[in-house]
């Protein structure tokens, strides 16, 4: 090749690489940003579709918390304490405004709050913001990019440790002026990030400058949402007041929204006086997870004359997973066969009917109530995902449809019995005197079940008493909240009752769950202790997904993975809202398909 030629294939290539990547690097200002796809509500929409503009302000809601140790912190971004309900930062709490919010009727839709504007380019290695002029704390001050910055920082190093899981894909923070802020990331296969960050709460550096962030506390903060806390009786109640003077209220995000003048949580020790605080007028709402409650506890003159509304509203968010979950830490849970033998003795069917008065399904996946969730044998698109990993995953995934143990429901369980004997034999354990004892070791096999409530022994000592069929010992240990929550975050536990809720649109949040790097990190979600390469490479091609076709597919195949793993015996789940409240709210004809909406609601004049 003459030199003339390899020059301008030189030119050509440097023309190619350049052109390449000033169309990566084109970038969209909008007021919105959704994971797949384009926003539903364009630039100048005025509300939400369910919420009304109209909806009067005024009145009061009062709620009920069920704990036996009540709360002991106003901060709910750290692992220490129990956070007092009403101040999460999940979604958008009453005191703190994040750089965007969601809509509750798309699947991962975001919309400028604090962030007026949000920059993103077509391979999303950055998001920049811009933050809205009017923004400000409760106490006057603006909200500046320093204040985002410093957010961050103080998350990712003293926060839970979540935050900096979450976060970890962020390579560089730069302010570039007093309202304008960029998050640049290490990859850009991480298409979840720029949304990820947007949800990010702002917390105030001047207030947080002054305060000892890592330790508990009841001091009242300084928010910047549309309530701030009004009063706090420790451990058995906290009000919250509406922000008269919120920068925000006027924004389309939140007309209609934020109602109520006054917000109350009172606390309650146990679940049965709270229900009879309920018709007793104590408090206004309930949202009722007992099949037998809502089924016999929702009665009397209240309901007969329409005083009280008892109403199920569909719920089309994922169910996520509810069940038994073992820690497979734990030396006598670390084989699958063990683990898949013992789930043959829960009996669903006979406890949905004779406890739940057959008000339950039987969640067969981590992803289940939606189209994520995986069904039958694997399609061609999955096998494309799964077969690499062929040789490293249970058979099953391949060959068989996956579904948990099941019965008549008349209590007979000797084939289950029958087919776990059989499995732990394979395992190598063996009935002497019995006890399910291991041949080689002669332990038998006994572990402790680890509850937070009396509520779910009914669940628990049936499961219990089939467990003995297998010379198997379950003792059931009840201990308080904060007992619960020290343990849980140090793995110091053999089985759980868990649920791992899921949204339409996983992401980063499905490391915190499965990932081999946070099994052993206190306070992760990965509370079975998964360790497996093919569960963390799969975790990634999830959060890469380049669209809501692949990112099913992609969301179906770990399902399978995790399923065929044995980590959790699947329980049940219902797919509607179940409530009861006082006829004195009104709510707005459409419905969020993703929320049950109570910021909504309003208080009837």
């Amino acid at each position: 090749m003459t030199r003339p030629v390899k020059l301008g294939l030189h030119f050509a290539l440097t023309l190619f690489f350049w052109a390449s990547q000033a169309i990566a690097l084109e970038t969209q200002i909008s007021h919105a940003i959704a994971m797949h796809g384009a926003p539903k509500y364009p630039q100048d929409f005025k509300h939400f579709e369910y919420a009304n503009p109209e909806a009067p302000k005024g009145g009061e809601l009062r709620l009920a918390t069920v704990s036996t140790s009540g709360f002991d912190s106003l901060n709910p971004f750290i692992i220490k304490g129990m956070p007092a309900s009403g101040v999460s930062y999940l979604r958008q709490s009453y005191l703190y405004d994040s750089l965007a919010v969601h809509s509750y009727d798309e699947a991962f839709t975001l919309y400028g709050l604090i962030a007026e504007k949000m920059e993103v380019p077509k391979d999303r290695s950055f998001i920049k913001f811009h933050l809205h002029p009017q923004a400000r704390f409760q106490d006057g001050h603006p909200i500046t990019a320093e204040d985002v910055h410093y957010t961050f920082k103080l998350l990712t190093e003293k926060g839970h440790p979540l935050f900096a899981n979450y976060y970890k894909d962020v390579a560089k923070v730069k302010v570039i002026d007093s309202h304008t802020i960029q998050f640049s990331f290490s990859t850009n296969e991480n298409k979840e990030l720029p949304l990820i960050i947007a949800e990010m709460p702002v917390l105030p550096k001047h207030y947080w400058l002054e305060q000892d962030f890592s330790k508990t506390s009841l001091d009242i903060p300084i928010g910047s949402g549309p309530y701030h806390i009004g009063s706090v009786d420790p451990g058995r109640s906290i009000t919250y007041q509406r922000n008269r003077d919120y920068w925000a209220a006027d924004l389309a995000v939140n007309k209609g929204r934020f109602n109520f003048d006054r917000i109350t949580f009172d606390y309650y020790r146990d679940e049965n006086v709270a229900m009879e605080a309920l018709k007793s007028g104590e408090y206004d709402f309930r949202a009722e997870n007992s099949a037998k409650n809502w089924t016999t506890a929702y009665t009397g003159p209240q309901f007969d004359k329409n005083e009280m509304i008892k109403a199920e509203i569909p719920d089309q968010q994922p169910t996520g997973m509810q069940a038994f979950a073992y820690n497979t830490r734990r030396e006598i849970f670390k084989d699958p066969k063990v683990r898949e033998a013992l789930a043959y003795a829960f009996d669903f069917e006979w406890t949905n009917q004779n406890i739940f008065y057959g008000a339950y399904a039987r969640t067969q996946s981590y992803f289940s109530n939606s189209e994520l969730a995986s069904s039958g044998l694997p399609s061609k698109e999955e096998l494309k995902i799964l077969e690499p990993y062929r040789a490293q995953i249970p058979a099953e995934v391949f060959t068989k449809i996956y579904q948990p143990p099941s019965t008549e429901g008349n209590g007979n369980i000797r084939a289950n019995i029958r087919q776990a004997l059989k499995l732990l034999k394979l395992a190598g354990w063996e009935i002497r005197n019995n006890k399910l004892t291991h041949v080689d070791s002669g332990k038998e096999l006994i572990f402790e079940m680890l509850l937070v409530s009396p509520v779910l022994e009914r669940v628990v000592l049936p499961f219990k008493k089939n467990l003995a069929r297998l010379g198997i010992t379950m003792q059931v240990s009840i201990v308080d909240p904060q007992q619960y929550i020290n343990r849980i975050n140090n793995f110091n536990f053999d089985m759980i009752v868990t649920s791992i809720g899921q949204s339409n649109s996983p992401g980063n949040e499905q490391r915190d769950f499965w990932h081999s790097g946070e099994a052993e990190r206190i306070g992760s979600r990965n509370r079975m202790g998964i360790k497996d390469p093919v569960v963390d490479a799969l975790i990634e091609q999830v959060i890469s997904a380049p669209d809501r076709k692949s990112l099913i597919s992609r969301t179906r195949a770990l399902d399978r993975v995790l399923l065929w793993g044995h980590y959790v015996i699947p329980q049940f789940h219902n797919r509607n809202h179940r409530i009861a409240y006082w006829n004195k709210f009104k709510r707005p004809e459409i419905a969020p398909k993703f929320s049950l909406g109570l910021d909504t609601w309003w208080y009837k004049q």
